[in-house]
């Protein structure tokens, strides 16, 4: 248990934030029996906004769906020696049930808005200590990309941050319930379990050196020994269409419904390969997003919201 700090203010308003993932760049199980991923941060948001006073009666969540960080809120409540009181506020522009990290960034960003309103002086590791209480998650509590062990809870190793990259996202429809496919046994063989410890050394490497075409090439394996335990019946299409634009890989949300090719803007014919794969991509039944990935390299607003990603439905 970690120690109770109690708060230095009475009451008060805060805020916090957290990023979303376009899925994951590599995940698996590894010859430890650990089930693991590497994160993908994007530019999609989760924003709470938490407000605690002693005159309050009950302990609010707007919308009143979010009952997984009304929950997380009211934990924490309890551990820093505050009553069950509040009203916490949640706006997120992450889709909801697709892989995308959306409950976990409504998790972190709640945290992050009651330690703001009462001087809590959390640390990453005591957020992560109490979301571990509520579900398996992604994460997106460290900044940049990291090796996350999801089902403990637990980090693995900080990354780095990739430079910008574009996600020609692709959406297959319906929501997956990331908690209950968690509780799934992985059908992966001993081969595959060492071959998910050589593709996370690899992408450690291929991270630190920017090696972009490298990491599409592991996002792309990964995409594909995902196929015995989510099968997604777009991405023989979506592998086709990111070789003929020469894209640097591909990568799916390995518990959700989207998958996506990667591309670099740095690249000269950029906007000829994203115009190019755009339209072959409406050739098939399911809904584009154009998403970005986000690093603290590039920075951020105070609203945690830099731009609005583009999305159209294909018929």
């Amino acid at each position: 248990m970690y120690p109770l700090r109690k708060g230095t203010r009475s009451y008060g308003t805060g805020t916090g934030f957290s990023f979303g993932t376009f899925g994951e760049l590599l995940q698996g199980v590894d010859t430890e029996e650990r089930d693991f991923l590497v994160t993908l941060p994007i530019r999609r948001f989760s924003n709470a906004r938490f407000t605690y006073h002693p005159a309050l009666s009950d302990l609010l969540v707007s919308p009143g769906n979010k009952q997984k960080s009304r929950k997380l809120a009211a934990i924490i409540l309890k551990h820093y020696g505050y009553e069950e009181k509040g009203f916490l506020e949640l706006n997120s522009n992450i889709p909801v049930g697709k892989g995308l990290a959306s409950s976990s960034a409504d998790l972190v960003a709640t945290a992050r808005a009651l330690d703001k309103s009462l001087e809590l002086h959390m640390t990453t590791e005591d957020i992560q200590f109490f979301i571990r209480e509520i579900e398996p998650t992604d994460g997106v509590m460290y900044e940049g990309v990291v090796s996350f062990f999801h089902r403990m809870v637990q980090v693995g190793e900080f990354l780095g941050n990739l430079p910008q990259l574009t996600i020609l996202g692709f959406d297959e429809g319906g929501e997956i319930d990331t908690v209950e496919f968690n509780k799934l046994p992985k059908p992966f063989t001993q081969e595959e379990k060492i071959e998910y410890d050589q593709l996370r050394c690899q992408i450690s490497k291929a991270i630190l050196q920017d090696d972009v075409r490298t990491v599409g090439e592991i996002a792309t394996r990964s995409a594909l020994l995902n196929q015995k335990l989510r099968y997604k019946k777009h991405l023989d299409p979506i592998l086709h269409i990111c070789k003929e634009v020469d894209g640097l890989g591909v990568v799916v949300a390995h518990s959700g419904t989207c998958l996506g090719i990667l591309l670099s803007p740095e690249c000269e014919e950029y906007a000829k390969k994203l115009y190019t794969a755009y339209t072959a991509m409406q050739s098939l039944e399911g809904e584009i997003t154009i998403y970005h990935t986000w690093s603290n390299r590039i920075g951020i607003d105070q609203s945690g919201l830099l731009y609005s990603d583009q999305k159209v439905a294909t018929q």
